[in-house]
């Protein structure tokens, strides 16, 4: 595998916009697409790049091709199967996809397997920042891969993130994500809780919290999502509902494909697919708050 000079990025949205301008600044020739073409046009109009609504055109011409999509369902439907497979099809051996969303593992393994057999590299490089992160090029970035193929792809993932981690084989790169935002959502659904019973008790909520962030309670949902999004009904971090249950959801299914008893997972699971199907999936995540607290934090097949 050579070196990236080229560079197909699929997926211009929140995130995607971000990271793709960082690879135009670093000097990279950045050809874009997006479902909404429109967004890909504006895209390229607003920087040094070159918008198409045709896979086979930007795979053409592409060293590598960048996927930042909702889940592994359009990742494989944009690289195997959109425009009938014009991406696969037209991608040079050698060339590496990288894909930077949050997918099953299982998946991006069997995803890998077809693409190998094309002489085409897949790394997996779910990341973690946020919209903020996106923006600075401050974000963590959890890869996946073959260590030859993780080392040509490396100076672009270094444009878009600061803390890279070098996770372990194809796959792993979102097993780690998942797995991480399970925790995410499990402190949140718990901080959520001891929230609901101190109120209920007579604690004034926002003591609680203060007091929770300076004691050994502390975590992330303490501290930033609850003190700065849920007590003030901010609701504003920028994260949606849906995405986080489905990464819970993908951290506790991976627990089952692997024999894994993981009931805490299956719980935190049902709590954010319940919230998620009650307050809309794309709602701000910290609003399950608001409907763990009219509904409590029960699955509502219980």
């Amino acid at each position: 595998m050579g070196a990236i000079n080229n560079v197909g990025f699929i997926g211009i949205g929140n995130m995607g916009s971000r990271m793709a301008a960082h690879l135009v600044r670093a000097g990279y020739a950045v050809t874009v697409f997006d479902i909404a073409a429109e967004r890909a046009r504006l895209f390229a109009s607003e920087h040094q790049a070159r918008a198409t609504d045709r896979l086979a055109d930007l795979a053409s011409s592409a060293d590598a091709v960048v996927t930042m999509l909702p889940s592994g369902r359009e990742v494989r439907e944009a690289v195997l199967e959109m425009q009938g497979g014009a991406l696969a099809q037209n991608l040079r051996p050698g060339s590496i996809v990288i894909d930077m969303s949050s997918a099953a593992p299982v998946g991006t393994r069997e995803l890998g397997q077809v693409l190998a057999a094309r002489g085409i590299g897949l790394v997996d490089a779910p990341v973690s920042g946020g919209i903020i992160g996106a923006e600075k090029g401050t974000l963590a970035i959890m890869i996946g891969g073959e260590p030859d193929t993780i080392a040509t792809a490396r100076p672009v993932l270094e444009r878009m993130g600061n803390r890279l981690f070098e996770v372990g084989g194809l796959g792993c790169g979102h097993a780690m994500k998942c797995l991480n935002n399970f925790l995410a959502g499990a402190s949140f659904a718990a901080a959520s809780e001891a929230v609901r019973v101190g109120r209920k008790f007579g604690l004034d909520p926002a003591v609680m919290i203060d007091v929770i962030n300076v004691s050994t309670g502390r975590s992330f949902a303490s501290d930033v999502v609850m003190k700065e999004h849920v007590l003030n009904e901010k609701f504003a971090t920028g994260f949606a509902l849906g995405l986080l249950a489905k990464d819970v959801g993908i951290a506790a299914d991976l627990a089952e494909q692997i024999d894994v008893h993981a009931p805490i997972g299956e719980l935190i699971r049902d709590l954010f697919r319940d919230a998620s199907d009650g307050v809309g999936g794309s709602e701000d995540h910290s609003r399950a708050a608001t409907w763990w607290d009219r509904h409590g934090l029960r699955p509502a097949a219980e």
